[in-house]
């Protein structure tokens, strides 16, 4: 990884309930995410399995790039809204990005 610091970078990573999503992108925005990913996940955790087979049963991957500043304000946000009532796992992981411009707030 460049020592650059215009290059890097936080991944957010969001796993959570699919019912979420509609609200989860509405918070980003209001955030200042740049951007952000959506895909379908599949998987067994503490909840049990999600098969994704019907969409209330199904869960979202959601991925956000951008500065540490506005990685670590999402998060916290997502942490004190959701974490009690839904399954939601966040992680954090440094990047680095070929085109940093894309990934500013």
């Amino acid at each position: 990884m460049t020592t650059d610091p215009e290059f890097r970078r936080k991944l957010l990573t969001v796993i959570t309930e699919a019912a979420l999503e509609t609200h989860l992108t509405r918070d980003l925005e209001q955030l200042g995410a740049p951007g952000y990913t959506i895909a379908n996940a599949r998987g067994r955790g503490q909840r049990g399995v999600r098969k994704a087979g019907w969409e209330a049963d199904s869960n979202i991957r959601v991925e956000i790039i951008c500065d540490e500043t506005t990685a670590r304000r999402i998060a916290a946000h997502l942490r004190e809204r959701y974490y009690d009532n839904y399954a939601m796992i966040l992680t954090l992981t440094d990047v680095e990005v070929l085109r940093p411009q894309k990934f500013s707030s």
